[in-house]
């Protein structure tokens, strides 16, 4: 079954209360974060923390990640440390090619776990998004990919700004491979935490580029997040107009099915149903056909 990933909120891994927070601040997913939150001193001690809250904290309805270092830096040692925890999902940073997943889908395979582990490539560099439809369809495991959009502008020596201008290409290049290989496209963060009208925007534009939800980097980003990201009555309603009239298509043996006098293909089609599962997930009441 898809996961419901509109929001990922990153817990530094050397920060026990705020770990333990996690299961209420309301986020699909909490990452807990063993790389650019965590001092190279401590990263040690960090990973085996992250381990034993794994164990230790019931975290409700969130998926739980793990961000691991980059494979060049610790990342497999951290992988190996945290996996008998029984995360959800391991987020790879600085992902650029398909070598980069199957270093970590070996070591999963070797483990001999008992549940599935996602893999979530993260990509930041040029080379990244260059190679990042490879990235996605690297293994079965990867049912999402996400972009690091921080390190991504300073890999190209772009300047960040708030447009989002320099990141725009990237972005799209991303979500155009992880849609190519089945599998969702989660977006980076927004820095700025006291903008909330500008995370509305900069969210509302992720949302129409086609993006499954983005990271946060303070739980007061959450709820725009989920707001956005969650149908709301109009696109509910077009979504139950669209399945009713493709089913009396096919229920008059029609391959054609029409809505207010416009022909409704099969993106369309598929796009209501996407639009209808999520709401299924978030138990929302859904309106009558008006067709």
């Amino acid at each position: 079954m898809e996961r419901l990933r509109r929001s990922r909120i990153y817990l530094p891994g050397n920060r026990p209360r705020m770990i333990q927070k996690g299961p209420h601040l309301g986020a699909d997913a909490v990452i807990l974060d063993l790389e650019d939150s965590v001092a190279p001193e401590e990263k040690d001690a960090a990973r085996i923390l992250v381990a034993r809250a794994i164990e230790a904290i019931d975290f409700q309805e969130s998926e739980v990640m793990v961000r691991i270092n980059p494979l060049s830096a610790g990342g497999l040692t951290d992988l190996q440390t945290i996996l008998a925890a029984g995360p959800d999902a391991v987020v790879v940073p600085k992902c650029e090619s398909r070598n980069d997943v199957l270093a970590v889908d070996h070591v999963i395979n070797q483990a001999n776990l008992s549940r599935p582990v996602a893999i979530l490539p993260m990509i930041e560099t040029a080379k990244g998004i260059l190679n990042a439809y490879e990235v996605a369809g690297a293994s079965a495991r990867v049912d999402a990919v996400t972009f690091g959009g921080e390190d991504f502008t300073q890999d190209i020596g772009a300047t960040r700004t708030t447009t989002g201008k320099e990141i725009f290409w990237g972005r799209s290049m991303l979500v155009i491979a992880a849609k190519a290989a089945g599998v969702q496209a989660l977006d980076t963060v927004f820095s700025d935490f006291k903008d909330e009208e500008g995370l509305r925007c900069d969210t509302r534009e992720i949302k129409e580029m086609g993006f499954d939800g983005r990271a946060a980097v303070h739980p007061a980003q959450i709820e725009i997040i989920h707001d956005v990201f969650t149908p709301d009555p109009r696109e509910l309603q077009h979504a139950v107009n669209v399945k009713a009239a493709a089913e009396s298509a096919r229920q008059k043996g029609s391959g054609v099915a029409v809505l207010k006098g416009k022909m409704i293909d099969k993106p369309i089609i598929q796009r209501a149903g996407k639009i209808l599962r999520i709401a299924g997930r978030l138990n929302l009441p859904l309106p009558e056909p008006t067709v």
